[in-house]
């Protein structure tokens, strides 16, 4: 099986080289104290870097708080030691150019770097949730609300960094926190260089760690990333955006090696999004733990080619499932998609005992039935053939399976009585085993654990956990307990209470002659 490996190599500008001229945002009115909205000051400092042919734009010490900023090319972002770029927290404050809306953004630039020891803060949790309550203040149209979900959609909130048709980036050094949706996308662009960053964003939902879309030789190598979604993330659009469209570019020579993840979602992923496709890209040398999903989720389900892939010495630690390839298909579309030339090797996973993402402050995109059923899993479309040599050299252990189930009583219900009736029907359950340590029997851990996990608009949600053989035996043993705990809450009057939503009218139309019915 012959595999392309893929060198680059990256030539930066003299406008970005250790001469370049600097310009501090302090000198133009930039204020450290966190409070005070210094963008116009470091867009000042950005435009003048940019005017002089280049330069770099220095962050020194403090806390800076600002909105959108507009990176422009050969010019560099540099935060020192203790130095903090804060997100504002009122959605007024961000912009888009070409898709969604970010803290950072460049559209079109060459020759841009973001580095240094600071942080790059958006403020993730209380941007969105500012953005949620222009919801019901009718300020928001429920286009743009995911109603099942309670919360606005991933493309109104703004990411830390959005970078469109751009070239030569460099990211180092920096942390990137708390994104109010992607922490960092890279549409189309070409020639980037991610290294030695670390990402902490387990704020809010559809934190990804990182996008790269349909953009080609891009490196990733000696990071950190920890998610609450996918967190190192390939897709690949047929469109998406406003400028010219060409469906010819895909994710093209990509390497990844190096990095940790932790992920409420898949740590590894190409696509859900993969129209056009992902070629020539050698991973390598990645440690994933607490996983929800997979640690490395192979996705074609638009029709796109998956073509020359090496993935290699992978471990992964309590992970729900190790490897997932999906080839799937859009029925009217010209063709098919394709796996071609991949090779999974030398990869070692651990696959949960439990729940891989319960400590997570948001944890991933629930989803509507028993996931973990089986360690790993290749499925695709008849008669199209995945690869002839995909998975070798690789071990993949499943143990016994913790699984949990969640229910919700309403607030007058007697909640003490409703958690012995779990504990009680789990325990009466012939598929339910006794996992605890011999510790754990003598300080008196109870075989099942129910606990108040936190409170919804009309409910008081309880978890309760209980071990099974196997995964297949935990969503059997899922299924039974889901009956028979409602069925002992109607005979006992403890109330699973109906959702209820609020509806927002911002023209009222009801009049004395016309009444709302």
């Amino acid at each position: 099986m012959r595999l392309l490996y893929i060198l680059f190599v990256f030539i930066l500008s003299s406008a970005l080289s250790a001469n370049a001229q600097e310009v501090n945002i302090l000198d133009h009115g930039a204020i450290a104290d966190g409070r005070s909205l210094s963008t116009e000051a470091i867009q000042r400092s950005i435009d003048k870097a940019h005017k002089m042919g280049g330069g770099t734009v220095v962050f020194p010490k403090g806390v800076y708080l600002s909105g959108s900023i507009v990176l422009k090319s050969n010019v560099e972002l540099k935060l020192l030691d203790s130095a903090i770029i804060l997100g504002s927290t009122d959605p007024d404050h961000y912009l888009s150019l070409q898709r969604w809306k970010a803290l950072i953004l460049a559209d079109g630039a060459e020759n841009i770097k973001i580095s240094g020891k600071g942080v790059i803060d958006g403020q993730g949790a209380r941007l969105a949730l500012h953005i949620d309550s222009l919801f019901y203040a009718g300020k928001i149209d429920s286009a743009y609300y995911n109603l099942a979900d309670k919360r606005p959609r991933a493309d109104i909130r703004p990411q830390l960094i959005e970078f469109v048709n751009c070239s030569r980036i460099e990211i180092r050094g920096v942390e990137l926190r708390n994104a109010a949706s992607w922490v960092q996308s890279y549409f189309r662009c070409n020639g980037l260089s991610i290294d030695s960053i670390r990402v902490e964003s387990d704020t809010y939902w559809n934190n990804d760690g990182i996008d790269i879309i349909d953009s080609k030789n891009v490196r990733i190598t000696n990071s950190y990333f920890n998610a609450s979604d996918d967190g190192i993330c390939l897709k690949s659009y047929a469109g998406g955006y406003k400028g010219p469209q060409n469906l010819e570019i895909m994710c093209d020579s990509i390497y990844i090696a190096n990095c940790r993840i932790r992920s409420s979602a898949s740590a590894l992923k190409f696509g859900t999004s993969s129209y056009r496709g992902f070629k020539n890209i050698t991973i390598e040398d990645i440690e994933i733990f607490d996983t929800y999903r997979s640690a490395i989720a192979l996705e074609s389900v638009h029709n796109g080619v998956i073509e020359n892939v090496l993935i290699q010495n992978i471990k992964a630690e309590n992970s729900g499932n190790a490897i997932f390839i999906r080839l799937g298909g859009i029925p009217t579309a010209d063709r098919k998609g394709e796996f071609k030339n991949v090779l999974i090797r030398d990869v070692v996973a651990n696959i949960s005992e439990s729940v891989p993402d319960e400590d997570y402050q948001i944890r991933g995109p629930a989803l509507p039935f028993f996931h973990n059923i089986f360690p790993s899993s290749i499925t695709g479309i008849p008669n199209n053939k995945i690869s002839d040599e995909t998975i070798i050299n690789s071990s993949i252990v499943e143990e016994l399976t913790c699984i949990f189930f969640e229910i919700g009583i309403s607030y007058d219900a007697n909640m003490d009585r409703a958690m012995k009736i779990i504990a009680e029907e789990a325990m009466a359950h012939p598929l339910t085993i006794d996992n605890r340590s011999d510790e754990e029997k003598e300080e008196g851990h109870p075989i099942v654990m129910v606990r108040v996990i936190g409170f919804g608009d009309s409910s008081v949600n309880l978890r309760g956990y209980v071990w099974a053989p196997s995964p297949a035996d935990g969503f059997t043993l899922k299924c039974d307990l889901n009956k028979s705990i409602k069925e002992r809450f109607d005979a006992e009057g403890i109330e699973i209470p109906f959702p209820y939503r609020t509806l927002v009218f911002k023209n009222n139309p009801t009049n004395e002659s016309t009444p709302l019915t």
